[in-house]
């Protein structure tokens, strides 16, 4: 098997999303490859930014705006490691493999509840789709029960 080069972390900065983070710096640091971290934010419809009084480009700058102090604030866990931190908008399922083949990405590491049914249906069904779409292999943290 070939050292991961390149690894993603698709993160909603949940706590599900950061014990997979912790588990894909553990694979960046014993394999010395590059930790992407992404963000993904919703699709913003042109009436929903109306609803806001906004335009639909300037909610969504104004949500990658707001994504920007909760990377920061991961930064101190990610130092020493070669780390590249990017925001995309739209669908997260799309994104996600999207920016995987963009980037030729080894890795995919995820968090997922495996809690309650309902929490499943929200995230499970994301890395479910992920894992059949991906370019590459897909590790699914499960967040450890309260």
């Amino acid at each position: 098997m070939a050292p991961f080069r390149s690894i993603l972390v698709p993160t909603d900065f949940s706590e599900k999303a950061h014990v997979a983070l912790r588990y894909g710096r553990v694979l960046a640091a014993r394999f010395s490859s590059t930790l992407h971290v992404l963000h993904v934010t919703e699709v913003v419809s042109a009436a929903g930014a109306a609803f806001w009084g906004l335009s639909e480009s300037k909610l969504r700058a104004d949500l990658k705006r707001a994504a920007r102090p909760q990377f920061e604030a991961l930064l101190p866990e990610l130092d020493g490691l070669k780390i590249s931190l990017a925001t995309r908008s739209g669908c997260p399922l799309v994104e996600i493999v999207h920016y995987a083949r963009e980037r030729n990405v080894d890795l995919i590491v995820m968090g997922t509840d495996g809690r309650h049914r309902f929490a499943h249906m929200l995230s499970g069904c994301v890395v479910e789709k992920v894992v059949r779409n991906a370019p590459c292999p897909v590790l699914a943290v499960r967040s450890p029960c309260p």
